[in-house]
Formats: C-alpha cells, sequence, structure tokens
C-alpha cells in the first residue's frame, strides 16, 4: 500500500506557559483549553496539594483557582482508582471559550465556574452511574454528560488501576447501558436522556454547527474498527464507520473529533495489517476517506483539528528507529482529502514520558489557528506549552 506523506521538517523551539513548582495540564483535548482571546488558559493542577481548575493569564503570569476542591479525584473513565462518587472529575472539565465559563463534576453534581471563580450547581446525577468526558455546545446553551451502568466499572469499588476484565465484553454479557444526558446550561434542567443499550460511552461532542447533533464512542470495544464511532442526531443512532469493503472490523479506530466548522468528522487509527491511518467521514457516514501512513509510524497519538485541512498530533511520526509505543513528536499536518495528500510538519519534541493519562500531551490548535498547546513532563512535572507552526504565520 502506497502512501502520499511528505515531510516537511520545520524544528520550532516551544514555549513554556505555566509556572514551576505543581503539575499542571491542560483539559482533554475534546475541549479547547483557551478561552477565545487565546491568553487565557484553563488548567487542572495540584497546586495547593489537591486538583483543582486554575485559571492562568500567559501573558501577566496571573492565576487563580475556579474550584474549590479538597476531596482528591472522582473515579471515572480513565481514572478508575478515584473516589466512587466523590472529588473533582478530572475527565469531565470542558470549557466554553467564548463566555468564559467551565463546566466540571464535583462527585455527583454537575457544576459550572466563571472566570472570577463564582460556582454554582447546575444538577445532580443519578445513582449507579459513572462518568467520563464531558461537552458543551458551541452556543453554550448544552451540556452533555455521558454516564454509565456503574456495574462496568466495578460499582462502589475504588480500583488500583485499571480494570483486570474486559469491559466491554461485561457491558454486552450483562446487557449494561450508557446514557446521553443533556442538561440545559442556564436552568439545569435535563433536556434529553437517551438511553445506548450494550455500550460503554466515554467521548460525546456536540457539533460545532449542529447542538442536535451529538458524536460518541464506543470505548474500548471488540470490533473497534466499526464499533467505535457513533452519532445521534435526535432520532437515530448512526454508525459511522461500517465494515464495508473487506474486514474494517479487524482494525482499530480512536480519537474522533469534529471539523471546525461542523462539516465532517476527523480520527484516525490502524488496519488490520499494520499500518496507521488519518481518516475523514460525513455526519451522514458518507464520503469516508483513509490516508494511510508510512509503515514504520505506528506510534500511538492523538490528532486535533485546527483551521480548514490543518491537524495536530502527538503520535504516528518517527524519525529515527528508536522502540516506543507511543509518539516523540509534535505536528502539523496539513491535509488534502481529495488527493489523499498531507504535507507533514513535525515541529518539537514534546519530551512527555506518557507515564500516565495526565501525561498524554493532548495537543490542541489555539483558536487562532497558528499555534498548538500541549501538555509535557519533560522537566520530572507536568506543564503546558506552546508552540507555533511557521506554515501558518
Amino acid at each position: 500500500m502506497k502512501t502520499n506523506v511528505t515531510v516537511l521538517p520545520t524544528p520550532v523551539e516551544p514555549k513554556r506557559l505555566t509556572a514551576g513548582g505543581a503539575n499542571e495540564q491542560l483539559v482533554y483535548f475534546t475541549s479547547t483549553s483557551l478561552l477565545a482571546d487565546d491568553r487565557r488558559l484553563v488548567l487542572i493542577s495540584d497546586r495547593g496539594g489537591q486538583p483543582n481548575v486554575w485559571l492562568r493569564d500567559v501573558v501577566s503570569g496571573e492565576q487563580q483557582p475556579l474550584t474549590n476542591n479538597a476531596d482528591g479525584f472522582l473515579k471515572s473513565y480513565v481514572y478508575f482508582d478515584g473516589q466512587p462518587y466523590r472529588g473533582l472529575g478530572l475527565a469531565s472539565v470542558s470549557v466554553d471559550a467564548p463566555r468564559g465559563l467551565v463546566y466540571y463534576l464535583q462527585g455527583r453534581e454537575v457544576r459550572v465556574a466563571d472566570t472570577s471563580g463564582r460556582t454554582r450547581t447546575l444538577a445532580e446525577l443519578p445513582a449507579g452511574q459513572m462518568t467520563a468526558f464531558t461537552h458543551v455546545s458551541a452556543d453554550g446553551q448544552r451540556l452533555c454528560v455521558p454516564t454509565t451502568d456503574a456495574r462496568a466499572l466495578d460499582g462502589n469499588t475504588r480500583l488500583s488501576g485499571r480494570p483486570d476484565y474486559d469491559i466491554d465484553a461485561r457491558v454486552l454479557a450483562e446487557g449494561l447501558s450508557s446514557y446521553l444526558r443533556v442538561y440545559d446550561t442556564a436552568t439545569g434542567a435535563e433536556r434529553l436522556c437517551e438511553r445506548v443499550p450494550h455500550a460503554w460511552v466515554t467521548h460525546v461532542q456536540f457539533s460545532p454547527a449542529d447542538a442536535d447533533l451529538i458524536l460518541y464512542n464506543h470505548e474500548w470495544s471488540a470490533d473497534c474498527g466499526i464499533r467505535r464511532m457513533w452519532l445521534w442526531d435526535g432520532q437515530r443512532h448512526l454508525r459511522l464507520r461500517t465494515e464495508g469493503e473487506g474486514r474494517r472490523r479487524d482494525d482499530w479506530t480512536c480519537h474522533e473529533m469534529w471539523e471546525r466548522d461542523g462539516s465532517a468528522i476527523i480520527y484516525h487509527g490502524g488496519f488490520a495489517d499494520g499500518r496507521n491511518y488519518v481518516g475523514r467521514v460525513l455526519p451522514d457516514g458518507s464520503g469516508l476517506t483513509e490516508i494511510a501512513l508510512p509503515e514504520t509510524w505506528t506510534r500511538y497519538g492523538h490528532f486535533g483539528v485546527g483551521r480548514p485541512g490543518w491537524l495536530c498530533t502527538d503520535g504516528c511520526y518517527v524519525d529515527d528507529d528508536t522502540a516506543g509505543w507511543a509518539g516523540a513528536w509534535i505536528s502539523a499536518l496539513h491535509v488534502d482529502w481529495t488527493t489523499g495528500r498531507i504535507d507533514w510538519h513535525p515541529l518539537c519534541r514534546h519530551g512527555s514520558s506518557w507515564g500516565s493519562q495526565d501525561a498524554h500531551p493532548h495537543p490542541i490548535f489555539t483558536h487562532a489557528g497558528e499555534s498548538i498547546c500541549f501538555t509535557s513532563d519533560t522537566t520530572g512535572r507536568r506543564a503546558v506549552y506552546r508552540v507555533t507552526v511557521p506554515a501558518l504565520t
């Protein structure tokens, strides 16, 4: 299988955006961590001894807490060793950038904080449900909180790490369900509770163009190639990558994300023959296009969206034969989906250990689109960095 990827080395020195003395990281990459001005950065930090959400002005260096958590962190995906129904939901933080609001879970409470640190409780989640990554709609009016029957994660048991059983197999065998819970951000009223049977849902994302469209996943599914990516259109659950030609069932697929204008969904994964790929599909499941990457580019990572045609990643690219399972570089990609051509710009080594979920670089473009922010623990503590993309400046 041939590939049409051109590497254009453009090494750039990253700039550190956070202060020392604490572990500080971006929120999960399905949400931006930057307010609309690209100057104020929302962080998860253990400054003060407890995990909390902080706001940092990257120009002045001023930093303030937005939450006052003193109960550790909540058990959820991917934080299986957290406290059941207590503490800050590290996976739950979602940023409404234009309005300067931050949504998060505190135990079973759904909360929102503004930039001054004023908080209010919107709603309370039902008992017997475990949570994952949340998402706020582009218009700021809806918040989606995915929950799953707690039995999927061993209920009230505090685990020492990832469960020693197949979660997807348990969900299927025992008929467990997940739920797309959508809350009105003004009133806290539950606008939707859509049951997704036989599914472990961990990622949800409103379309940037239509809040009635919710992209979601089946996590760690056995047939990830065709069961990973789904879309709820208000009436139907649409599978976005069907078996089609060949054996897509044997591929793996992950980290789906909307294009900024909501026109399509991008994702990545690996074919059954071992080649990695980057893909794109329209919201109705048509127009599926997948571009194979060079044979040796098999390192794990994430992909994010920027200006039209531009992606960023912390994975895949390999510049030597050093062994490693995860990516070592922050790269920018310009993709022509019509011709299947990628111009790949490796920008800098991020140096992160990938030693935990918190140390994953999770790169995101700034709103202006000319720079990429990422997390790295290269100094021994997690910090946030920014690197410019010369081709975009």
